[in-house]
């Protein structure tokens, strides 16, 4: 299906999921329906699993959109709390239609407790309390973090099938054109990667010298360590950016610790650099990777791209909005430094190269969700890879196959 046709279903008011392989342009076309529902004066909700994604499309986590923290059982009680709360109260109540970005990582139970809290507070038994649910993701990516029984994908929740999405599943692929490398990618999600492809991959694996300069690792603690010893491996002056904020104190603390943008940016010339947003009009997207080359006469950082383009980045602004007015925002220089990142923050990503470690790769989608970050089978570089990497899910295999054949 392509964006356009997925827009006009948005626009129609069913219930919606919409899905597509990494790159197909899932954000954008989320972007562009939420740019159409402000013109129509239509009121809306944008919400995320997590606060990374929320930040990506300038909304706030479902969690605290909704009141329910990280619950796993909603009481009578709590229903009270919420009602007796105004604020509360208006926010769920007043939109029509409300956006869930990165739904593999919220599993069935939260989807079932959504419901059951959007029912009694908006006072209706229709799902979700009537509104127009857009559920958007890729159930390949990352999965919900489990604590104890058995994992359940959100489609697996009683309420996700009494919604009865409309499945949008995008087939443009807007990062990948590498046929080679595509035939993996899609084999990984298939569950039928052979030998050949593993024997492909391993030819990734480059010695160090030959290694770009961004990594992909599975722990923080990597990441940490390889960007603090890089850049103090940099003679010379270090400039600092402190992060800007107002509004809500809370929503600012909540945006503060989901942004990519650290709140304070130490750079110095020759750091390695990611942007951390999209701005087609300077010429950058998040995950476009440069050096600084200097500061210009406002004490900007300049930033040479790999294709050799020179861009100043501005301070940005992340910010959540309530009916269409912002109630918390923080701005900072959408730059971070590149040597290393997650694999968890990488998503949403397009990498023209990098070092990908999957030695120590521990969940299914894992591998999966590293390598098709970036662009090219030459720009993939494995430092180490094992078998969990390849993993899917099988529920994930066998329910894909069902999305793909009940899609429009």
């Amino acid at each position: 299906m392509t964006q356009d046709r997925a827009l006009e279903i948005l626009k129609s008011g069913v219930n919606v999921f919409l899905t597509g392989e990494p790159g197909a342009g899932k954000t954008h076309t989320v972007n562009r329906f939420v740019e159409w529902m402000r013109m129509q004066g239509r009121g809306y909700a944008i919400t995320a699993s997590t606060g990374i994604a929320a930040t990506h499309i300038g909304g706030t986590t479902i969690h605290s959109w909704a009141g329910m923290g990280i619950k796993r059982k909603i009481s009578e009680n709590a229903i009270a709390t919420l009602q007796s709360n105004e604020f509360t109260m208006r926010r769920i109540c007043s939109p029509r239609v409300l956006i869930i970005d990165e739904i593999s990582m919220l599993d069935a139970t939260f989807i079932d407790n959504l419901d059951y809290v959007l029912q009694e507070v908006r006072q209706s038994p229709l799902p979700f309390g009537g509104m127009q649910v857009i559920f958007v993701g890729d159930f390949f990516q990352l999965p919900p973090v489990v604590k104890e029984g058995e994992m359940r994908f959100a489609f697996e929740s009683d309420s996700w099938k009494a919604a009865a999405p409309q499945v949008c599943y995008l087939t443009e692929q807007h990062r990948q054109s590498d046929g080679e490398f595509l035939d993996i990618l899609s084999s990984m999600r298939a569950g039928t990667i052979t030998e050949a492809h593993k024997a492909r991959l391993a030819k990734a694996i480059k010695e160090p010298e030959d290694q770009p300069e961004t990594c992909l690792f599975t722990h923080n603690v990597d990441v940490d360590r390889v960007n603090e010893v890089e850049l103090g491996r940099i003679e010379g002056e270090a400039h600092s950016f402190r992060m800007e904020s107002g509004g809500v104190p809370f929503l600012v603390e909540r945006l503060k610790s989901s942004c990519l943008a650290p709140e304070t940016l130490m750079l110095k010339v020759g750091a390695t650099v990611m942007f951390v947003r999209n701005n087609f009009d300077e010429g950058y997207v998040n995950g476009t990777i440069g050096h600084v080359v200097g500061f210009d006469g406002f004490g900007y950082p300049v930033v040479e791209t790999k294709d050799g383009r020179r861009i100043v980045p501005e301070m940005a602004e992340w910010k959540i909005e309530e009916h269409g007015r912002s109630v918390a925002h923080i701005r900072q220089i959408p730059l971070r430094l590149a040597w290393a990142i997650t694999v968890h923050k990488s998503q949403g990503m397009s990498l023209d190269a990098a070092s990908v470690d999957l030695s120590r790769a521990f969940e299914c989608g894992q591998g999966y969700v590293a390598i098709s970050r970036v662009r090219t089978l030459e720009g993939l570089h494995l430092e180490g890879i094992n078998e969990k990497a390849f993993e899917m899910h099988p529920k994930v295999v066998e329910m894909d196959k069902i999305f793909r054949e009940t899609g429009v």
